[in-house]
């Protein structure tokens, strides 16, 4: 499929033949990107591909070692992200760079606040200004005076567009910024874009979710190993399969692995995990489940239905207010992540890197560091024996690179997450708690990730699954229960169930048993 020329009038931006070079890395290798004022631009790759290097390049957090940008009809130096911002240009990362002890107007107007005389802030207008902008953006129930701290992940990412807004922007780069949303967040979101591009702004949107770009997208480039495989190609025309191929070099096919046959054994199996009537106040309502050794339970519902709040009590991390939890027929003491983790609980959590990596470690360290009394001699750690044991761990995930010393945050967003299951295989957990496995993860990687889960529960594991992609649930899943607001309004085994069905009952379903 041919790209589609933009008119020299109407681009916006244009980079030709970037390069940026690391110590012993080449991540960017001739670059090639053209936007036009008021068009949705999808930028493709897998994870590693050059993505966020490029988008650092054009915040001006990365200085390129080649290559020329022009900005409208310029060429440019972009010294700073400030430079940047000053041209116009905003940029909104996956990982949100929100101080959490400031109000929402503080971080909205962070760097650029309204004063008197240049010296005193004007804190009632800036909240003014942020309460503005927030109604503009959809949602007028974000008070400008609460901490960031205390507000969901897709409320934060609402408060860093409008941080974004309230300057005078003219390119606003948007990095995975649905990955937190559910279904009626991402509405609102593309309700924003299309206001935003009918009044010239130009947006680079990136994301892993294929349907989305054909959504929402005008045009899309796609890049590999650090080099442009495809500009501007239309959104829309260029077939899915096409552009999985330029983003892997492969054929994808978008199928889960096979279930393995129901036998009447495993439907006799004692259940690993009873949840009899465990509930939050504020939280979720009673809610009972069974999970049995090789099989996998989906919780489907929209964020803030209370799935992520009940892995997290399961797991310990939030005390229940009412109701138990039982492995292997022994209840765990409510509110004990340790109690959990020695009855053989190991929790995947939504947020990776904030609350289930060590970032600046090793592979090895963060592969043990559930299990450092393994590797206990006589009160030293034997490092030996701790790097053996994680590399034998993660070798049976196929992580890459096959290095235990590498550090965590050189890894892409799938090896991360092989990382934290390999964790928990070393620490032989029996029940897996995984919440948004697939986050943040490239088209190539998810597909292994489904094949290594699915792996997992035919050894015999038992998990938990939460995500926010229900064809992500109805095809790893053997069991499904949806929720909504907080209650389980129906179960049923997966194979009786489909896309529209579940999205009907999490919006306008009522509980049933």
């Amino acid at each position: 499929m041919a790209p589609t020329p933009a008119p020299p009038e109407k681009l916006l931006l244009t980079m030709s033949g970037i390069t940026k070079l690391f110590p012993g890395v080449r991540a960017l290798d001739g670059v090639d990107l053209e936007v036009e004022a008021g068009e949705v631009h999808c930028l493709l790759g897998q994870n590693g591909a050059g993505k966020s290097t490029l988008i650092k390049v054009l915040a001006g957090a990365h200085q390129p070692d080649g290559g020329v940008i022009t900005w409208r009809g310029e060429a440019v130096t972009l010294k700073s992200p400030i430079a940047a911002m000053r041209l116009g240009i905003a940029t909104i990362y996956q990982e949100l760079d929100l101080v959490e002890g400031l109000t929402v107007a503080e971080n909205i107007f962070l760097g650029h606040e309204p004063t008197t005389a240049g010296f005193v802030v004007r804190g009632r207008e800036a909240r003014t200004r942020a309460t503005a902008l927030l109604k503009r953006l959809g949602h007028p129930e974000i008070q400008a005076h609460r901490p960031v701290g205390s507000l969901s992940a897709a409320q934060q990412q609402i408060v860093s567009m409008a941080r974004a807004l309230s300057h005078d922007v003219r390119l606003i780069v948007m990095d995975e910024p649905s990955a937190a949303l559910d279904p009626d967040e991402v509405d609102n979101l593309f309700r924003i874009v299309a206001t935003l591009t009918a009044d010239g702004v130009a947006v680079i949107y990136i994301s892993h979710r294929l349907e989305e770009i054909r959504r929402i997208g005008d045009r899309v480039t796609v890049i590999k190993d650090g080099r442009t495989v495809a500009v501007a190609l239309p959104a829309k025309e260029t077939p899915t399969r096409e552009v999985v191929a330029l983003m892997t070099g492969r054929n994808v096919e978008y199928v889960f692995p096979d279930r393995p046959p129901a036998t009447a054994g495993a439907a006799r199996a004692e259940p690993v995990l009873k949840v009899e009537g465990l509930a939050r106040d504020g939280e979720f309502a009673p809610v009972d489940l069974e999970l049995r050794p090789g099989e996998i339970v989906g919780l489907a519902g929209l964020v803030g239905s209370g799935r992520s709040e009940i892995l997290e009590t399961i797991y310990g991390a939030r005390k229940a207010t009412a109701g138990r939890v039982l492995v292997n027929g022994t209840p765990l003491r409510p509110g004990s992540v340790r109690a959990a983790v020695r009855a053989g609980l190991g929790l995947a959590p939504e947020e990776r890197k904030a609350q289930g990596l060590l970032m600046l470690e090793s592979v090895t360290r963060n592969v043990s560091v559930s299990s450092l009394s393994r590797f206990a001699r006589a009160g030293w750690l034997d490092h030996t024996a701790e790097r053996t044991a994680a590399r034998e761990a993660t070798r049976e995930l196929s992580l890459r690179p096959d290095n235990p010393d590498a550090r965590i945050r050189t890894l892409s967003g799938g090896n991360q997450q092989k990382a934290v299951l390999a964790r928990w295989l070393l620490r032989g957990c029996r029940v897996l708690l995984l919440d948004e496995p697939t986050r943040g993860v490239d088209v190539g990687a998810r597909a292994e990730l489904y094949a290594v889960i699915r792996r997992l529960a035919d050894e015999g594991l038992a998990v938990l699954l939460v995500s926010s992609e229900v064809p992500e649930v109805l095809g790893l899943a053997d069991r499904v229960l949806v929720l909504r607001e907080g209650q389980v309004v129906h179960r049923a085994p997966a194979q009786e169930l489909d896309e529209h069905r579940v999205l009907d009952l999490v919006m306008e379903g009522s509980p049933t048993s």
